[in-house]
């Protein structure tokens, strides 16, 4: 690996603070006394930046390339975080914070996988990329761990500012990585003649092309999928085996409850439960009988440990243990075993079955955790001078994550429950086929 790598590598884990910004939606909901709907606007301004400026931000990187694109996104993403360490911003400038954070970070994917070809050695892009994808999993994974506040409580400047404390830890991985990447000195492949949204959309002319877009959405409409429904579909799955049949809306106003009447009997008098309340938890409880109770509370803890989290734990784990597969397999042989064990992960999810379902999220997380890295790679070796539009279309197709989703939870809605999987299932069926289609020009891509 070069050395060059590192200062994107950091550039690739920064990419991750964007996605703590669902889980700290609950720290301000609770400061700004909002309710659900307006807090998880902090996600979703993140997500339409990401659809808004993808394109653009394609045509910005060919035009002043695609370092500069990359200071610029983390020199916004600086900014964005600096502003909550410096004041206790309303919500409306915390908003305008969090978008920015968003078109910044829209930025530095944009401009990181195409210039992580740059700075690879011939060969090694599709196994750096994998890599920087890793980088990226580890930065949401601990950017998530700090918003939780457990990791700022033996900072005692830091536990002082209360859920704006993890602002100045963001501010200063986004400066690092903007210092070390402005010092970075590298060739960028460019393309002749500079490019408009219409040359960019006129790339989908081609089919090569349009395919990868769409695989690109499909993907990610699958795993957003997964992240959706998994626990849910996991929780049916161990109530059969745990013997629950009680309605899950009854399970979850008991365990509510449950948590309730055991905080207020440790509970000053000042926060007590009132009789009003105190009746109505008792008459939750009583939806679900005792034992049935606490073999739901087991159910629940298991559906968690094998669901979401090691899905997302094997994504992570996946992506690093890319770049060593790379090694002795080609990007394109390793797309098609990456689709394979995604279809047969999310297929086995289809039957319900407790033991198949657990098998189905191993080879689920190990087979989503490399397609964006290898289709990525394989597109832009296809045409590497229009790597920086070709970036900024499959970033805008991210909105997969938004639509597919919808799909499936309208299959749920009708009933359909663990058949709903057949969503991530043809969307991994189209990848496999995908797949199996060979380059489009005779000189095969480097590996």
């Amino acid at each position: 690996m070069k050395v060059k790598t590192l200062p994107i590598l950091l550039a690739f884990l920064v990419m991750g603070v964007a996605d703590a910004m669902g889980p700290m939606s609950n720290a301000v909901q609770d400061n700004y006394e909002l309710s659900a709907v307006m807090a998880t606007l902090l996600s979703f301004f993140v997500f339409i930046a990401f659809a808004a400026f993808s394109v653009p931000g394609g045509l910005l990187a060919a035009r002043i390339g695609k370092k500069n694109l990359l200071l610029l996104g983390l020199g916004l993403n600086a900014v964005a975080m600096l502003i909550p360490c410096l004041i206790e911003p309303g919500f409306a400038l915390l908003l305008g914070c969090i978008f920015v954070l968003g078109i910044g970070t829209t930025l530095l994917q944009v401009a990181g996988n195409p210039l992580m070809r740059d700075v690879s050695a011939e060969g090694n892009y599709g196994r750096n990329l994998s890599l920087a994808q890793g980088f990226k999993g580890i930065g949401s994974t601990l950017s998530s761990w700090i918003v939780g506040g457990t990791a700022l409580a033996g900072v005692a400047v830091l536990a002082k500012m209360g859920w704006r404390g993890v602002f100045p830890i963001f501010f200063i991985l986004m400066a690092g990585a903007f210092v070390l990447v402005l010092f970075l000195k590298i060739d960028e492949a460019k393309a002749d003649v500079p490019p408009s949204i219409g040359s960019s959309l006129g790339l989908l002319k081609k089919p090569v092309f349009a395919l990868a877009v769409l695989g690109i959405f499909l993907y990610v409409g699958a795993e957003a999928s997964m992240g959706r429904f998994l626990l849910p579909q996991m929780r049916a799955a161990f109530h059969v085996k745990y013997n629950v049949t009680a309605p899950v809306k009854d399970i979850d106003d008991a365990l509510d409850a449950a948590t309730k009447v055991e905080a207020a009997k440790s509970a000053d008098e000042g926060t007590a439960m009132d009789a009003a309340e105190l009746a109505t938890a008792q008459a939750d409880l009583a939806k679900v009988a005792p034992d049935e109770l606490e073999r739901a509370k087991q159910a629940l803890s298991k559906a968690s440990k094998f669901g979401p989290a090691l899905f997302f734990l094997l994504l992570t784990i996946g992506r690093l243990l890319g770049g060593v597969v790379l090694n002795v397999m080609s990007p394109r042989n390793f797309f098609r075993l990456s689709a394979a064990l995604g279809l047969a992960g999310a297929a086995l999810l289809i039957f319900g079955n407790t033991a198949l379902s657990i098998v189905g999220v191993v080879l689920g997380g190990l087979g989503f955790a490399n397609i964006w890295p290898m289709l990525f790679s394989i597109t832009v070796e296809e045409d590497p001078d229009r790597g920086s539009e070709l970036s900024g279309l499959m970033c805008m197709a991210i909105s997969g994550g938004a639509i597919v989703p919808l799909v499936m939870g309208k299959l749920v809605d009708v009933g359909l429950n663990s058949k709903s999987f057949l969503v991530p299932v043809a969307c991994f069926a189209f990848l496999l086929v995908l797949s199996l289609k060979g380059p489009s020009k005779s000189a095969e891509p480097a590996a």
